[in-house]
């Protein structure tokens, strides 16, 4: 990495507090000298949670959001509680909007997925060893489970059924993963 390239904070405001989102506005020193004003998003971070049955299907949930206006298919996610290890907001995470537990976890990646606008970061974990119980929503979240063949999900990314980011890229990895192409650690 060019180090010289570096942008360094010389001040730094809150610019808006919203419920679910904080915008902060930094000044930074330029790498030629100059000063700038850069804005971004401030979010706790969230979790993806890749579910995989022995048999290769996938569970997913379907839910419809606002503002879209639309159905989205999507794996198991949340936002990470203030303090909250990731690890454990995906077990809180499956268990509550799925009703699942998992024997195995395993950290596939770290997504920044607007990098330049906000310090959000997605933590994706495979889940496997999985066991169905109850689960239990969030206020005001509705949200059906059922399971997929990872390779009707692959059709429906390709076919642009599924656009969540995450669940795309989540895909993909899994693609990977189970034809043995990409070891995890």
């Amino acid at each position: 990495m060019d180090s010289h390239l570096k942008e360094t904070r010389i001040a730094s405001a809150e610019a808006y507090d919203g419920n679910f989102l904080k915008v902060q506005r930094d000044t930074v020193q330029l790498p030629d000298g100059k000063a700038t004003t850069r804005e971004y998003i401030k979010h706790p971070g969230a979790v993806v949670i890749l579910p995989l049955f022995e048999d290769g299907t996938v569970l997913l949930e379907r839910q419809y959001r606002y503002p879209l206006e639309r159905v989205f298919i999507e794996y198991p996610a949340g936002k990470i509680d203030p303090g909250e290890d990731h690890l454990a907001c995906a077990k809180r995470e499956l268990l509550e909007e799925t009703g699942y537990t998992a024997t195995e976890w395993q950290h596939v990646c770290t997504i920044h997925n607007a990098i330049a606008y906000s310090d959000e970061h997605l933590e994706l974990y495979l889940a496997r060893g999985l066991a169905g119980g109850e689960r239990k929503l969030d206020d005001g979240e509705f949200l059906d489970v059922f399971k997929a063949p990872l390779t009707d999900m692959l059709d429906w990314v390709r076919e642009g059924k599924v656009t969540d980011v995450k669940t795309v890229i989540g895909t993909f990895w899994l693609e990977k993963i189970v034809a043995g192409d990409w070891k995890l650690p």
